[in-house]
């Protein structure tokens, strides 16, 4: 499989003199028809890239994306989030909110595998805003999206003392920030490798213990536990749906539980997005991300919705428990169920898997931030010192620069600092809505683009199925989550409330109406221009599509092998 040298385009261009991620010659792959990439244009290398190093290298194996797709999804958000969207919607609520949000995350997860396995760039789905929309877009995404994973970097990193507190309260916070901080540094400065594999392995604790939670869940609503059996009791009381903030007694205040969950549930589903990022570091992409973007579906089907329907059956909406946990075994559902069936020692069990899951979360958190921000300094969007490699390929510039937010975790160590932090978090929430949205309208563009230069979409290595009529649904679903998750500031009316649920947006704008004017002021009106179909660059990067792919492959024959591909890769 060739990757395709790039050809000068327009001076408007938003990728002009970007350089792509690949294989350098000579270095060993699975495949050797995954051909290196090249620098995009044919002028005189910049002192950046004559000083870079090593680019990144195709060093992620097939069974490594398949566990960042897994990884990036399982974590908090299903380990403890899920117990208090619950509380607010009931387990029918619950149910319902978490399918509606899948059905969004897998059009998503279709139209980005579309575009990264015909052009699989560092910094994935950031660069295609850019390219495919609107230079100020792709600007703004991005910048806001590194920032949600560097700040939640830092937020992984209070949780591992939070989680450590559980078994001894007199330690300091402060203390796991500084040691957790090294050790995920560390990692992140081996190569990419290292990261996959530790990345393969942390994920593996959360796949084994979310299937656990299954059987147990299944034995318990069957009559294992001291509550004997079950079924769906709790359905009937307190209820399937449960009201929010509204009055009880009105009908509005069910819809309102739902839509709260629903906005929740998306969160849950943020980090899906990894597969497009680590596109450009994995080997024979052509065949290992559409891969991992097909079983995306029966994942997403296994790891939440079956767990948030056993939670649901398990734990009345009701318990007390669900809200008054805060960041440790005590907030999840997993244990609340355990201990209603009479379990004692699940609790210590959870709270250790939870420290692998938030390890495993701030390991991709500083993994996808630095490639985001190599990204940027591909498009000319930020310094282009950032794109400084290793020899082993590792973008170590990047690296420090998104390890170094993780510093501001030691705010939550005083009172008003942490209040800080909060509003910095706030910040993030948003973010991957709004990279959702960019992910949709890159799709829409990417294929308009293909057409109008010729290229048959029916030759890509990967179609998204439904396009773009399933496009266009998960694009109007995202943006309207995006502009109604702080309707709670208006029930009552919260001035503060309201800044911090649109904050991030806020932040959004004024990045991309500043890179608007920036553009205008240096390069006049005809550069602030939407990219036109015919102006886009869909050749820098993309794989030859006449090139053939030979079957190396060996797949799976027995149920249990199929089952086991399925679930690990």
């Amino acid at each position: 499989m060739a990757v395709r040298e790039s050809t000068p385009p327009a001076p408007a261009s938003p990728s002009s003199g970007s350089s792509i991620a690949g294989t350098p010659p000579g270095s060993a792959t699975k495949n050797e028809f995954v051909k290196e990439q090249s620098v995009a244009d044919d002028d005189a290398p910049s002192f950046a890239e004559q000083n870079a190093g090593p680019e990144l290298k195709r060093r992620l194996k097939s069974r490594h994306l398949q566990m960042i797709a897994i990884g990036g999804t399982i974590g908090t958000g299903l380990f403890i989030g899920s117990g208090s969207a619950l509380a607010k919607s009931g387990p029918g609520g619950v149910l319902i909110a978490y399918c509606f949000i899948a059905s969004i995350v897998y059009s998503i997860m279709m139209s980005l595998g579309e575009m990264a396995t015909y052009i699989p760039v560092a910094g994935g789905f950031t660069t295609y805003t850019a390219r495919f929309v609107d230079p100020s877009l792709g600007f703004s995404m991005s910048w806001i999206y590194w920032f949600s994973w560097a700040i939640t970097f830092a937020l992984e990193l209070v949780a591992t003392g939070l989680i450590i507190q559980y078994w001894n309260d007199s330690l300091s916070i402060g203390i796991f920030i500084a040691v957790f901080w090294v050790v995920i540094f560390v990692i992140n400065m081996f190569p990419v490798s290292f990261y996959g594999e530790a990345e393969f392995w942390l994920s593996s604790i959360k796949v084994i213990t979310v299937i656990g939670f299954l059987i147990f869940g299944i034995c318990i609503n069957a009559g294992a536990g001291q509550e004997g059996y079950i079924g769906f009791k709790y359905w009937h009381h307190p209820g399937a749906f449960a009201p929010w903030i509204v009055d009880p007694s009105l009908p509005v205040a069910k819809f309102v539980g739902f839509w709260g969950v629903m906005i929740q549930a998306g969160f849950s589903f943020q980090g899906t997005e990894l597969v497009g990022i680590a596109a450009g570091e994995t080997e024979d992409p052509r065949r290992n991300v559409p891969r991992a973007i097909r079983m995306t579906f029966y994942r997403i089907f296994l790891f939440f919705i079956m767990t948030v329907f056993f939670i649901g059956i398990l734990i009345p909406y009701d318990n007390k428990d669900l809200t008054n946990g805060g960041y440790t075994a005590a907030a999840s559902p997993f244990v609340i169920a355990a201990q209603l069936a009479g379990v004692k020692v699940l609790p210590d069990i959870i709270n250790a898997v939870l420290l692998t899951v938030v390890l495993s979360a701030a390991n991709s958190n500083v993994y996808s931030g630095s490639r985001v921000l190599v990204s940027l300094a591909n498009d000319g969007m930020a310094p282009a010192w950032l794109k400084i490699t290793t020899k082993a390929g590792v973008p170590w510039v990047a690296v420090i620069a998104t390890s170094v937010i993780g510093f501001l975790g030691f705010l939550n160590l005083s009172e008003n600092g942490g209040q800080a932090f909060d509003w910095l978090l706030n910040i993030s929430g948003v973010a991957g809505f709004i990279a959702w949205s960019g992910i949709l309208i890159a799709h829409l563009r990417f294929m308009k683009g293909i057409e109008a230069h010729n290229i048959p979409r029916a030759k890509l290595p990967y179609r998204a199925s439904l396009a773009p009529y399933y496009t266009y649904y998960a694009l109007f679903f995202c943006v309207l989550i995006t502009l109604t998750q702080g309707f709670d500031s208006f029930m009552p009316w919260s001035t503060e409330n309201f800044f911090v649920a649109y904050i991030s947006l806020i932040l959004f704008a004024v990045l991309y109406f500043g890179h608007k004017l920036f553009t205008f002021i240096v390069h006049g009106a005809a550069a602030c221009k939407f990219v036109a179909a015919k102006d886009m660059d869909v050749t820098t990067g993309s794989l030859d599509l006449d090139a053939e792919i030979p079957d190396e492959v060996e797949e799976p024959t027995s149920i249990w092998k199929k089952i086991g591909m399925g679930i690990m890769g």
